[in-house]
Protein backbone atom coordinates (compact mmCIF):
# COMPACT_ATOMS: atom_id res chain seq x y z
CA UNK A 1 0.00 0.00 0.00
CA UNK A 2 1.45 3.61 -0.75
CA UNK A 3 1.86 6.27 1.48
CA UNK A 4 -0.25 9.38 1.40
CA UNK A 5 0.73 11.82 -1.19
CA UNK A 6 2.13 15.26 0.07
CA UNK A 7 2.72 18.52 -1.44
CA UNK A 8 6.12 18.33 -2.86
CA UNK A 9 8.81 21.17 -3.07
CA UNK A 10 7.38 23.13 -0.54
CA UNK A 11 8.35 22.04 3.21
CA UNK A 12 11.53 23.04 3.75
CA UNK A 13 13.76 25.97 2.14
CA UNK A 14 16.39 24.73 0.21
CA UNK A 15 19.10 27.84 0.74
CA UNK A 16 18.14 26.89 4.86
CA UNK A 17 18.78 23.41 3.94
CA UNK A 18 22.28 24.36 2.14
CA UNK A 19 23.55 26.80 5.19
CA UNK A 20 22.72 24.01 7.84
CA UNK A 21 25.13 21.45 6.08
CA UNK A 22 27.44 23.56 5.84
CA UNK A 23 27.40 23.99 9.39
CA UNK A 24 27.30 20.36 10.01
CA UNK A 25 30.38 19.77 7.44
CA UNK A 26 32.37 22.75 10.19
CA UNK A 27 31.21 21.64 13.46
CA UNK A 28 32.32 18.08 12.87
CA UNK A 29 35.80 19.33 12.46
CA UNK A 30 35.70 21.53 15.19
CA UNK A 31 34.37 18.40 17.25
CA UNK A 32 37.28 16.46 16.45
CA UNK A 33 39.99 15.64 18.96
CA UNK A 34 42.65 17.54 18.35
CA UNK A 35 45.58 15.49 18.24
CA UNK A 36 43.09 12.79 15.43
CA UNK A 37 43.12 16.35 13.51
CA UNK A 38 46.81 16.59 13.29
CA UNK A 39 47.64 13.03 12.80
CA UNK A 40 45.49 12.48 10.19
CA UNK A 41 45.63 12.91 6.07
CA UNK A 42 44.06 16.86 5.55
CA UNK A 43 43.61 14.94 1.90
CA UNK A 44 42.02 11.66 3.07
CA UNK A 45 39.98 13.39 5.81
CA UNK A 46 38.71 16.00 2.95
CA UNK A 47 37.57 12.93 0.93
CA UNK A 48 35.48 12.00 3.14
CA UNK A 49 33.83 14.67 4.46
CA UNK A 50 32.75 15.73 0.91
CA UNK A 51 31.22 12.11 0.46
CA UNK A 52 29.14 12.91 4.04
CA UNK A 53 28.31 16.15 2.83
CA UNK A 54 27.62 16.12 -0.57
CA UNK A 55 24.25 16.38 -1.20
CA UNK A 56 22.91 13.71 -3.95
CA UNK A 57 20.69 15.41 -7.05
CA UNK A 58 17.62 13.50 -7.36
CA UNK A 59 17.56 11.50 -10.97
CA UNK A 60 14.33 10.07 -12.13
CA UNK A 61 14.73 6.36 -14.72
CA UNK A 62 11.64 7.81 -16.14
CA UNK A 63 12.79 4.62 -18.46
CA UNK A 64 11.79 2.33 -15.54
CA UNK A 65 8.72 3.33 -15.04
CA UNK A 66 6.07 0.56 -14.14
CA UNK A 67 2.07 0.47 -12.57
CA UNK A 68 2.61 -0.41 -8.75
CA UNK A 69 -0.70 -1.59 -8.31
CA UNK A 70 -4.09 -1.31 -9.69
CA UNK A 71 -8.06 -2.40 -8.80
CA UNK A 72 -11.01 -1.75 -7.69
CA UNK A 73 -11.05 0.78 -4.55
CA UNK A 74 -13.74 2.91 -2.30
CA UNK A 75 -13.37 6.51 -3.68
CA UNK A 76 -14.89 8.91 -1.58
CA UNK A 77 -17.23 11.76 -3.52
CA UNK A 78 -17.84 14.11 -1.06
CA UNK A 79 -16.43 16.88 -2.44
CA UNK A 80 -18.04 16.18 -6.06
CA UNK A 81 -20.42 18.70 -6.10
CA UNK A 82 -21.93 17.33 -9.37
CA UNK A 83 -22.98 14.74 -7.08
CA UNK A 84 -26.22 15.05 -5.06
CA UNK A 85 -25.15 13.80 -1.32
CA UNK A 86 -26.96 15.57 1.23
CA UNK A 87 -24.35 15.24 4.05
CA UNK A 88 -20.99 16.41 3.16
CA UNK A 89 -19.11 16.47 6.28
CA UNK A 90 -18.26 12.95 6.03
CA UNK A 91 -16.66 10.07 3.48
CA UNK A 92 -19.26 9.10 0.59
CA UNK A 93 -17.91 6.33 -0.98
CA UNK A 94 -18.36 4.62 -4.37
CA UNK A 95 -17.08 1.58 -6.10
CA UNK A 96 -13.92 3.09 -8.62
CA UNK A 97 -10.78 2.14 -9.97
CA UNK A 98 -7.42 2.89 -8.38
CA UNK A 99 -4.39 3.04 -10.90
CA UNK A 100 -0.33 3.73 -8.98
CA UNK A 101 2.19 4.75 -11.09
CA UNK A 102 6.16 3.92 -9.48
CA UNK A 103 8.93 6.11 -10.61
CA UNK A 104 12.34 4.88 -9.68
CA UNK A 105 14.60 7.13 -8.69
CA UNK A 106 18.50 8.13 -7.23
CA UNK A 107 19.52 10.52 -4.47
CA UNK A 108 17.98 12.45 -1.86
CA UNK A 109 14.50 12.01 -1.02
CA UNK A 110 14.51 14.75 0.62
CA UNK A 111 15.48 16.99 -2.02
CA UNK A 112 11.59 16.09 -3.06
CA UNK A 113 10.36 18.60 -0.25
CA UNK A 114 12.75 21.74 -0.78
CA UNK A 115 11.49 25.06 -2.23
CA UNK A 116 14.33 26.08 -4.59
CA UNK A 117 15.59 29.63 -5.57
CA UNK A 118 13.18 29.68 -8.55
CA UNK A 119 10.07 27.89 -8.27
CA UNK A 120 6.38 28.06 -9.55
CA UNK A 121 2.87 28.11 -7.77
CA UNK A 122 1.81 24.41 -9.28
CA UNK A 123 0.70 22.05 -6.10
CA UNK A 124 2.41 19.02 -7.49
CA UNK A 125 1.82 16.04 -4.96
CA UNK A 126 2.64 12.69 -4.62
CA UNK A 127 4.07 9.93 -2.13
CA UNK A 128 7.88 9.41 -1.51
CA UNK A 129 9.48 6.36 -0.75
CA UNK A 130 12.61 4.87 -0.70
CA UNK A 131 14.08 4.78 -4.26
CA UNK A 132 10.32 5.20 -5.79
CA UNK A 133 8.08 8.39 -6.73
CA UNK A 134 4.59 7.10 -6.37
CA UNK A 135 1.62 8.79 -8.14
CA UNK A 136 -1.66 7.42 -7.63
CA UNK A 137 -5.09 7.96 -9.43
CA UNK A 138 -8.15 6.78 -8.30
CA UNK A 139 -10.96 7.23 -10.57
CA UNK A 140 -14.83 6.30 -10.90
CA UNK A 141 -14.81 6.68 -14.39
CA UNK A 142 -11.16 5.95 -15.30
CA UNK A 143 -9.74 7.29 -18.73
CA UNK A 144 -6.42 6.06 -19.85
CA UNK A 145 -5.81 8.98 -21.98
CA UNK A 146 -6.50 11.76 -19.85
CA UNK A 147 -5.24 9.79 -16.86
CA UNK A 148 -1.84 9.34 -19.05
CA UNK A 149 -1.45 12.87 -20.30
CA UNK A 150 -2.16 14.15 -16.51
CA UNK A 151 0.86 12.09 -15.46
CA UNK A 152 2.96 12.50 -18.26
CA UNK A 153 2.33 16.67 -16.82
CA UNK A 154 2.95 16.01 -13.44
CA UNK A 155 6.18 13.98 -14.05
CA UNK A 156 7.17 16.88 -16.44
CA UNK A 157 6.60 19.77 -13.78
CA UNK A 158 8.26 17.94 -11.15
CA UNK A 159 11.07 17.51 -12.97
CA UNK A 160 11.28 21.12 -13.74
CA UNK A 161 11.05 21.57 -10.21
CA UNK A 162 14.46 18.99 -9.57
CA UNK A 163 16.47 21.12 -12.38
CA UNK A 164 15.75 24.15 -9.97
CA UNK A 165 17.04 22.51 -7.01
CA UNK A 166 20.05 21.33 -8.97
CA UNK A 167 21.05 24.65 -9.69
CA UNK A 168 20.94 25.83 -6.03
CA UNK A 169 22.47 22.63 -5.08
CA UNK A 170 25.50 21.97 -7.65
CA UNK A 171 27.44 25.59 -6.58
CA UNK A 172 27.57 24.11 -3.10
CA UNK A 173 28.79 20.82 -4.21
CA UNK A 174 31.14 21.64 -6.55
CA UNK A 175 33.16 23.57 -3.60
CA UNK A 176 32.34 21.05 -1.02
CA UNK A 177 36.04 20.02 -1.36
CA UNK A 178 37.57 23.00 -0.73
CA UNK A 179 35.40 24.17 1.62
CA UNK A 180 36.21 21.19 3.77
CA UNK A 181 39.78 21.50 3.53
CA UNK A 182 39.86 24.62 4.51
CA UNK A 183 37.66 24.25 7.39
CA UNK A 184 40.55 21.67 8.54
CA UNK A 185 43.76 23.45 7.64
CA UNK A 186 42.05 26.40 9.51
CA UNK A 187 41.45 24.47 12.92
CA UNK A 188 44.87 22.62 12.73
CA UNK A 189 46.65 26.05 11.92
CA UNK A 190 44.89 27.54 15.06
CA UNK A 191 45.87 24.36 16.73
CA UNK A 192 48.84 24.45 16.62
CA UNK A 193 49.38 28.04 17.05
CA UNK A 194 47.46 27.41 20.28
CA UNK A 195 50.25 24.93 21.17
CA UNK A 196 52.83 27.42 20.20
CA UNK A 197 54.56 25.17 17.76
CA UNK A 198 53.85 26.65 14.45
CA UNK A 199 57.54 27.10 13.45
CA UNK A 200 58.40 23.19 13.74
CA UNK A 201 56.92 22.92 10.77
CA UNK A 202 58.76 24.41 8.35
CA UNK A 203 62.59 24.16 7.62
CA UNK A 204 63.84 26.39 5.20
CA UNK A 205 66.75 26.18 3.42
CA UNK A 206 69.22 28.97 3.33
CA UNK A 207 70.84 29.43 -0.01
CA UNK A 208 73.99 30.69 -0.60
CA UNK A 209 73.86 34.10 -2.12
CA UNK A 210 77.36 33.35 -3.79
CA UNK A 211 76.57 30.14 -4.85
CA UNK A 212 77.27 29.31 -8.85
CA UNK A 213 74.32 29.96 -11.34
CA UNK A 214 75.49 27.78 -13.57
CA UNK A 215 72.56 25.91 -15.62
CA UNK A 216 69.81 28.01 -13.60
CA UNK A 217 67.65 30.02 -15.91
CA UNK A 218 67.30 33.47 -15.47
CA UNK A 219 64.03 34.58 -13.65
CA UNK A 220 63.27 31.09 -11.89
CA UNK A 221 65.38 30.76 -8.82
CA UNK A 222 62.95 29.82 -5.98
CA UNK A 223 60.16 30.58 -7.79
CA UNK A 224 30.20 7.15 -2.26
CA UNK A 225 30.53 8.00 1.33
CA UNK A 226 34.94 7.45 1.65
CA UNK A 227 35.43 6.01 4.72
CA UNK A 228 36.80 8.32 7.44
CA UNK A 229 40.25 8.05 7.93
CA UNK A 230 41.36 6.35 11.17
CA UNK A 231 44.07 7.97 13.06
CA UNK A 232 46.13 8.07 16.57
CA UNK A 233 45.17 10.39 18.96
CA UNK A 234 48.19 9.86 20.68
CA UNK A 235 49.99 13.30 21.14
CA UNK A 236 50.66 15.35 18.31
CA UNK A 237 54.73 15.69 17.34
CA UNK A 238 55.74 18.10 15.09
CA UNK A 239 57.48 17.13 12.11
CA UNK A 240 59.99 18.78 9.56
CA UNK A 241 58.43 20.24 6.44
CA UNK A 242 60.27 20.77 3.16
CA UNK A 243 58.64 23.89 1.77
CA UNK A 244 57.25 23.65 -1.31
CA UNK A 245 59.19 26.38 -2.95
CA UNK A 246 62.57 24.46 -1.78
CA UNK A 247 61.01 21.48 -3.24
CA UNK A 248 61.16 23.19 -6.13
CA UNK A 249 63.89 24.95 -6.67
CA UNK A 250 65.90 21.91 -6.07
CA UNK A 251 63.72 19.93 -9.09
CA UNK A 252 64.17 22.95 -11.12
CA UNK A 253 68.16 22.76 -10.49
CA UNK A 254 68.16 18.97 -11.36
CA UNK A 255 65.76 19.19 -14.53
CA UNK A 256 68.04 22.34 -15.52
CA UNK A 257 71.66 20.10 -15.36
CA UNK A 258 69.60 17.94 -17.73
CA UNK A 259 69.34 20.23 -20.27
CA UNK A 260 72.97 21.17 -19.91
CA UNK A 261 73.64 17.15 -20.42
CA UNK A 262 71.05 17.58 -23.74
CA UNK A 263 73.02 20.10 -25.63
CA UNK A 264 76.62 18.50 -24.68
CA UNK A 265 75.78 15.29 -25.70
CA UNK A 266 79.24 13.74 -26.41
CA UNK A 267 80.30 15.42 -23.17
CA UNK A 268 77.73 13.09 -20.78
CA UNK A 269 77.10 10.13 -23.14
CA UNK A 270 79.56 7.48 -21.56
CA UNK A 271 78.24 8.61 -18.17
CA UNK A 272 76.78 6.11 -15.92
CA UNK A 273 74.09 6.44 -13.64
CA UNK A 274 76.82 7.21 -10.54
CA UNK A 275 78.19 9.63 -12.71
CA UNK A 276 75.34 11.65 -13.42
CA UNK A 277 74.27 11.70 -10.28
CA UNK A 278 77.88 13.36 -9.05
CA UNK A 279 76.71 16.43 -11.24
CA UNK A 280 73.99 17.14 -9.48
CA UNK A 281 75.16 16.97 -6.07
CA UNK A 282 77.78 19.89 -7.39
CA UNK A 283 75.11 21.81 -8.26
CA UNK A 284 72.79 21.27 -4.83
CA UNK A 285 75.37 21.55 -2.79
CA UNK A 286 76.98 24.71 -4.38
CA UNK A 287 72.95 26.16 -3.96
CA UNK A 288 72.28 24.39 -0.50
CA UNK A 289 75.23 24.94 1.02
CA UNK A 290 77.03 21.50 1.16
CA UNK A 291 73.81 19.35 2.78
CA UNK A 292 73.25 17.19 -0.34
CA UNK A 293 75.37 13.69 -0.84
CA UNK A 294 74.76 10.46 -2.45
CA UNK A 295 75.16 7.56 -1.25
CA UNK A 296 73.70 8.28 2.52
CA UNK A 297 72.49 5.55 4.12
CA UNK A 298 69.14 7.14 5.41
CA UNK A 299 66.14 4.80 7.80
CA UNK A 300 66.31 1.20 5.96
CA UNK A 301 68.87 1.69 3.06
CA UNK A 302 70.61 3.99 1.34
CA UNK A 303 69.72 6.38 -1.65
CA UNK A 304 70.88 8.16 -4.61
CA UNK A 305 70.84 12.03 -3.64
CA UNK A 306 69.74 12.91 0.07
CA UNK A 307 69.49 16.60 1.47
CA UNK A 308 69.49 17.52 5.16
CA UNK A 309 69.01 20.12 7.11
CA UNK A 310 70.29 20.09 10.52
CA UNK A 311 70.51 16.93 10.86
CA UNK A 312 66.98 16.16 9.17
CA UNK A 313 66.35 14.66 6.25
CA UNK A 314 63.91 16.75 3.83
CA UNK A 315 64.24 15.35 0.25
CA UNK A 316 65.42 11.92 -1.55
CA UNK A 317 65.82 11.34 -5.09
CA UNK A 318 66.45 8.07 -6.60
CA UNK A 319 67.64 8.06 -10.12
CA UNK A 320 67.32 5.56 -12.61
CA UNK A 321 67.72 4.58 -16.66
CA UNK A 322 64.33 3.69 -17.90
CA UNK A 323 64.09 -0.57 -18.51
CA UNK A 324 60.51 -0.89 -18.42
CA UNK A 325 57.64 -0.64 -16.02
CA UNK A 326 59.15 -2.97 -13.64
CA UNK A 327 62.00 -1.20 -13.07
CA UNK A 328 59.98 2.08 -12.33
CA UNK A 329 58.67 -0.43 -9.44
CA UNK A 330 61.15 -1.16 -8.19
CA UNK A 331 62.88 2.41 -7.57
CA UNK A 332 59.59 3.49 -5.89
CA UNK A 333 59.19 0.48 -3.76
CA UNK A 334 63.44 1.01 -2.93
CA UNK A 335 62.35 4.85 -2.32
CA UNK A 336 59.35 3.94 0.47
CA UNK A 337 62.23 1.46 1.56
CA UNK A 338 64.69 4.33 2.19
CA UNK A 339 62.44 7.40 3.51
CA UNK A 340 61.02 7.37 7.19
CA UNK A 341 58.15 9.67 8.14
CA UNK A 342 59.96 12.45 8.47
CA UNK A 343 60.74 12.33 4.58
CA UNK A 344 57.91 13.88 2.39
CA UNK A 345 59.71 15.21 -0.29
CA UNK A 346 60.99 12.67 -2.80
CA UNK A 347 61.77 12.39 -7.02
CA UNK A 348 62.61 9.93 -9.16
CA UNK A 349 64.53 11.32 -12.56
CA UNK A 350 64.38 8.92 -14.84
CA UNK A 351 67.07 9.50 -17.80
CA UNK A 352 65.73 7.92 -20.98
CA UNK A 353 68.47 6.50 -23.80
CA UNK A 354 65.26 5.28 -26.10
CA UNK A 355 63.69 7.57 -28.68
CA UNK A 356 60.21 7.27 -27.84
CA UNK A 357 60.19 9.17 -24.78
CA UNK A 358 55.70 10.19 -24.94
CA UNK A 359 55.75 6.21 -24.76
CA UNK A 360 57.53 6.22 -21.60
CA UNK A 361 55.30 9.12 -20.22
CA UNK A 362 52.09 7.87 -21.17
CA UNK A 363 53.08 4.72 -18.95
CA UNK A 364 53.82 6.10 -15.45
CA UNK A 365 50.50 7.42 -14.50
CA UNK A 366 49.01 4.08 -14.41
CA UNK A 367 52.37 2.29 -12.95
CA UNK A 368 52.45 4.49 -9.79
CA UNK A 369 48.26 4.66 -9.90
CA UNK A 370 48.68 0.70 -9.74
CA UNK A 371 51.16 0.72 -6.61
CA UNK A 372 49.70 -0.24 -3.35
CA UNK A 373 50.84 3.13 -1.89
CA UNK A 374 49.22 5.32 -4.35
CA UNK A 375 47.06 7.93 -2.55
CA UNK A 376 46.07 10.40 -5.57
CA UNK A 377 47.54 12.26 -8.47
CA UNK A 378 48.75 16.12 -7.92
CA UNK A 379 48.20 18.24 -10.40
CA UNK A 380 51.91 19.38 -11.94
CA UNK A 381 52.39 21.30 -14.86
CA UNK A 382 55.28 20.11 -16.19
CA UNK A 383 55.33 17.91 -20.07
CA UNK A 384 57.99 15.57 -18.70
CA UNK A 385 56.21 14.81 -15.61
CA UNK A 386 54.31 14.07 -12.84
CA UNK A 387 53.64 14.52 -9.25
CA UNK A 388 51.84 12.05 -6.69
CA UNK A 389 50.54 11.42 -3.06
CA UNK A 390 51.97 8.01 -1.75
CA UNK A 391 51.06 6.83 1.71
CA UNK A 392 54.08 5.24 3.88
CA UNK A 393 54.50 2.03 4.40
CA UNK A 394 54.44 2.76 8.17
CA UNK A 395 51.10 5.17 8.16
CA UNK A 396 48.84 5.56 6.08
CA UNK A 397 48.02 9.08 6.70
CA UNK A 398 51.58 10.39 6.46
CA UNK A 399 51.98 11.44 3.10
CA UNK A 400 55.33 11.03 0.82
CA UNK A 401 55.05 13.49 -2.71
CA UNK A 402 56.75 11.88 -5.35
CA UNK A 403 57.39 13.78 -8.68
CA UNK A 404 58.53 11.79 -11.38
CA UNK A 405 60.70 13.33 -14.67
CA UNK A 406 61.54 11.72 -17.53
CA UNK A 407 64.76 13.20 -19.61
CA UNK A 408 65.98 12.26 -22.77
CA UNK A 409 69.74 11.86 -22.59
CA UNK A 410 72.62 10.81 -25.23
CA UNK A 411 73.51 7.09 -26.04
Amino acid sequence: MSGREELLFHKYDLRLVIEEQDKRLKDEIEGYDRNYLLNTSTDDLSDHLETKYRIDAVVLHKDKIHIKSSGDADIDVSSDYNRMIFERNKPFYIRGTSITFAVPFEGDKELFYCQASTFTMNSLRASVEDGELIITYNEVDPNSERIKADFEKRLSDIETHLNYVLNDITPFNNGLRAKAKGYIESRKAKILKDQGIVSALGYPIKTVSSGPTTYIAPGIRKKVIIQKPTATTAPFVPEPVLEMENYEAILKIISNMVLVMERSPHSFKDMKEEDLRQHFLVQLNGHFEGEASGETFNYQGKTDILIRHQGKNIFIAECMFWQGPESLVKKIDQLLGYTSWRDTKTAIPIFNKNKDSSAVLAKIPEIVKAHKNFKRQIEYNNETGFRFALSHNADKNREMILTISVFDVPQ
